[in-house]
Formats: C-alpha cells, sequence, structure tokens
C-alpha cells in the first residue's frame, strides 16, 4: 500500500492545482438552469393543490423513475454511506442490499397506493391511512408528524453537505460580507442550496422538482461512474486496484468491521428496513400517487433495480474502498480519524469522496480537463443533495396545508390560498433548517448534525413507523383505529429514546 501511496504522490497532492473559477462558471450555469425549470414549470402549472403537489398526475416513466431515484440518493449516498465504508472497511458494502429491495417496494407499495389515490383524490400518506382507519383526527396528525420527524433531519443533512461542498470547490475563499456580516465560505454554500432549492420549489411544485430531479438524478449516476473509474485507475486498473483492497486489516474486510459496530444481523436490518424506510417516506408516496399509471410505476421500479445497484456499487463502494487503501485512516490516542488528506476531525470521514476526486481525477486527466470533470462531479453531489432537499421540502408542505392547515385551520379555504399556504411552508421549513445548521457550525456546544449517516439512520427509524399502517392498509386489512394510534405512538416514542436521536439534537449524555 505504501507503494501505491508513493506513487500516486499523494504528499505532493492536489492543493497546488488551481481550480480557478471554473466550479464557479459550472455551478452558475447549473444554478441557472435549475431557476429556469421552475420558471417554465410555474407558467404550465394551475392553481390547485393537485398540481402542485402531484403535477396533475400525469408523470411518465422517466420522469418517475428518475425522480424516485434521486429523492433515494441524497448527499449521504455520496458523503455519509462512503465515509462509513471508508471507516469500517468492507461490512458496510452490504448496504448495497437495500437498493433490489427498495424497488420490489416501489412496484408492489406503489402501485397499490396509486390506484387508491387516483380513485379517492389522496395527496399525502395521512390521506390514505386516515381514511382506512376512519377518518381518525388524531391519527391523521400523528400520520403526518412522523412524515414530518422524518423530513426534517433530511432537509438539515442535505443543507449541511451545500457547506462541506462550497469548502472544497472553494478553498481559498475568503469570507463574504453580508449586511455588514462575515460569513465563511461553508455558511455561504449553506445558504446558495438552501435558498436556490427553496426557490424553484416555491415558484414551481411538484412539475419543478421533478424535472430538476431528472437532471439531477442523471448528474448524479454520471458522477458514480466517473469516480468510480478514477479511483479504480488510480490504483492501476481493477486487477492492481483489487490486490491492494484485499491487503487492507483483515478486520476491514470481515464483519463486524474494524469498530465491531456492523454485525450480520444489524446489517441485515438496516437492509431490509432502510428499503422499506426510504420507500414509504411522504415524499416518495407522493410520487407515487404523481404517476401516470400502475405500469409507469411498475417499469420505473424495474429501471431503479437494476440501475441504480450497479452504479452504487460501482461509484461508491469501490470508490470508498479504494479510497481505505490510498487515504488509511489513522488511530491517534484511541480516536480514529481520517487521513489528514480528507479531514482531521472524526465527524469528517463524510468528505472522503470530494477528497479523492479533488485529487485524483486532474492527476490522470490533466489539469484542464481534470478541473472540468471535478467540478461537474461536485456539481452532481450537491445535485444529491438538492434533489432530496426539495422532494422534502415539497413533501412537508404537503404534509402540513393538507394534513393540518385543511383538515384543522382552514377547512373552506380555496385551492389558491392551500397553495400559497404551502409556498410559505416551504420558506420557513428552509429557513428554519439553514438557522440549525449554522448554529451547529458556529457553536460547538450546539451539534444536532454531527455525521450525515447518523442523521440518515434517524430519519429513517421515524419514517418506519408508517411501515405496519401501510401494509395493513394496503394488503392484510385487518387493524384497528386504537391499535393503528397505539402502534404509532409507541414507535414515535421508542425512536425517541433507543436511538442516537437525543445526543444528536440535545448533544452527548442527553437521555443517560
Amino acid at each position: 500500500m505504501e507503494e501505491v501511496v508513493e506513487m500516486l504522490g499523494i504528499d505532493s497532492v492536489m492543493a497546488s492545482i488551481d481550480m480557478g473559477n471554473t466550479p464557479l462558471v459550472i455551478l452558475g450555469l447549473y444554478m441557472i438552469m435549475l431557476l429556469s425549470f421552475g420558471v417554465i414549470a410555474y407558467l404550465r402549472s394551475k392553481s390547485s393543490e393537485e398540481d402542485f403537489y402531484l403535477a396533475g398526475r400525469g408523470q411518465g416513466v422517466l420522469v418517475t423513475a428518475l425522480t424516485i431515484m434521486a429523492t433515494m440518493f441524497s448527499s449521504a449516498a455520496m458523503l455519509g454511506i462512503p465515509g462509513l465504508i471508508y471507516k469500517d472497511g468492507l461490512p458496510f458494502v452490504f448496504f448495497a442490499l437495500n437498493l433490489p429491495l427498495s424497488g420490489a417496494a416501489v412496484y408492489a407499495i406503489g402501485s397499490r397506493v396509486w390506484r387508491l389515490g387516483k380513485k379517492r383524490g389522496y395527496m399525502t400518506p395521512a390521506d390514505l391511512i386516515s381514511d382506512y382507519y376512519g377518518g381518525s383526527s388524531l391519527l391523521r396528525c400523528l400520520v403526518a408528524l412522523t412524515g414530518a420527524l422524518y423530513v426534517i433531519p433530511y432537509i438539515v443533512m442535505q443543507i449541511k453537505a451545500g457547506g462541506y461542498l462550497a469548502q472544497r470547490m472553494f478553498p481559498d475563499a475568503e469570507a463574504v460580507t453580508l449586511l455588514g456580516k462575515n460569513f465563511a465560505i461553508f455558511e455561504v454554500g449553506v445558504m446558495a442550496l438552501s435558498v436556490l432549492t427553496m426557490l424553484y420549489v416555491l415558484i414551481g411544485g411538484m412539475r419543478s422538482v421533478a424535472w430538476t430531479d431528472v437532471v439531477q438524478g442523471l448528474l448524479l449516476l454520471s458522477g458514480m461512474i466517473i469516480a468510480g473509474l478514477a479511483t479504480v485507475t488510480a490504483l492501476g486498473g481493477p486487477r492492481s486496484f483489487f490486490q491492494e483492497v484485499t491487503a487492507l486489516p483483515p478486520e476491514a474486510l470481515s464483519l463486524p468491521g474494524p469498530s465491531g459496530a456492523w454485525s450480520p444481523w444489524k446489517l441485515m436490518t438496516i437492509c431490509m428496513f432502510a428499503s422499506l424506510a426510504t420507500m414509504i417516506q411522504p415524499g416518495q408516496w407522493i410520487r407515487y400517487y404523481a404517476a401516470r399509471s400502475t405500469e409507469t410505476l411498475k417499469r420505473s421500479a424495474l429501471i431503479f433495480a437494476i440501475l441504480l445497484p450497479i452504479c452504487f456499487i460501482f461509484g461508491v463502494m469501490l470508490v470508498a474502498l479504494g479510497a481505505r487503501v490510498i487515504y488509511p485512516p489513522i488511530l491517534e490516542n484511541g480516536v480514529l480519524l481520517p487521513h489528514p488528506a480528507i479531514g482531521t476531525q472524526s465527524d469528517e470521514f463524510d468528505q472522503v469522496v470530494i477528497a479523492l476526486i479533488q485529487e485524483h481525477i486532474p492527476l490522470l486527466l490533466g489539469p484542464a480537463v481534470g478541473v472540468v470533470i471535478v467540478s461537474l462531479i461536485l456539481v452532481a453531489i450537491m445535485a444529491a443533495s438538492m434533489s432530496t432537499a426539495d422532494s422534502n421540502l415539497h413533501a412537508l408542505s404537503a404534509v402540513l396545508t393538507r394534513d393540518v392547515y385543511d383538515k384543522f385551520v382552514r377547512p373552506n379555504a380555496s385551492e389558491r390560498e392551500k397553495t400559497w399556504f404551502g409556498r410559505a411552508v416551504i420558506a420557513v421549513a428552509t429557513l428554519l433548517a439553514l438557522w440549525l445548521v449554522m448554529l451547529g457550525e458556529n457553536n460547538p456546544d450546539f451539534q444536532p448534525l454531527a455525521l450525515i449517516a447518523q442523521l440518515m439512520f434517524v430519519a429513517m427509524a421515524f419514517s418506519c413507523q408508517l411501515l405496519p399502517l401501510a401494509i395493513d392498509a394496503l394488503f392484510v386489512r385487518k387493524g384497528s383505529q386504537t391499535g393503528a394510534i397505539c402502534g404509532i405512538i409507541a414507535g414515535i416514542g421508542t425512536v425517541f429514546l433507543f436511538t442516537p436521536f437525543p445526543a444528536l439534537i440535545f448533544g452527548e449524555g442527553s437521555f443517560s
């Protein structure tokens, strides 16, 4: 391994290669394109809830498949999960098994959700679930709360990823002064991603979100392939790559991994529930309603189940394992830290993909072409963040408008009023998430977002509480309203007490 590191010249790396204005130009063009989609979507829209939240229930196969993929593949896919594999080695590669299961969930659950939604005019998960259990207002509120508890951590972690990317794209950038206050490049990044995403979702609703998801999904898939090719080539080709990976320490290549965290049962549980949790969360549920037909959903599920695992294994798993060869983690005073080329803190494992592509793609392709490709991949990672942030902002708006405002605050509100209330929810939610990220960055004692991967798992735990209710309403049809209410209350309480949620939100030692 030492020979490989020496051969690649890691000690003299890419800190010396000037990215210039290329990232700024590419990022600027990308932002203009997204806002243009928002404006075009607005011009084609109607002032109705169904159009704003479901794009008129008319999305085709390509749009449905890519918007489902883009919504699932958040910044966790290109930051958090590679960070876990880099830190813990091969065991977490088995997480990829959740992707075919997710495709099966779209096929089985999505088609049934679509049929009921089309027949009865449903727009949110709570519409279907509360209607099946007798129209319970309490159950509707609990389902809405569960959806919100999934959505908020996901929005927060996408915004944080924007700060990471800004730091990597513009490492030498000076602080920006705005309204008499200086903002570091991390803060500028989170503000830019937040405001841009908020604007095109506000303007165009579901149609805008879906169109941008198509572009962002294609960017992300392309970025994964290029990153995988760069990693394998950097280690001398496929044969040399696998030789170097198999030379890693035995604990990095076997269960339960160097940290001892990944037992077979734990991995199996994560794969099973991660696939179902991500496919039953509000943003995906709304996409089932928005599809043109059940055939559209079934074809989209097949595309998802075949294409995404290939790209994920090649562009995420291999990149992270290759990075473990090139940048071996460091054990310092009993604490595992990333290689200095990646970061110096225990919460910076998430940045491994960014560090690797910035250093090695220009070495392989030359500075001129390499900088352009690196910029495109960094924009692709930003696309992963934005495609999930926009979907979850849109879903949160639908949940609070349809399940709270429409049912309990202003039942007689016009379609136009409800649409504008939904836009207000998007703006407020964005500003709240932005405030949480900025507060965590400027106050070391307040860290609600220590690691992107942890936030991902906590969000999934909340989403899983909808699973028993959905299975009963769609397949079993034997449950009771009382059982549903008690089950979801018990589930939410369990997540609050027995996951990293208290420590993430309130700090270490909470509830101990």
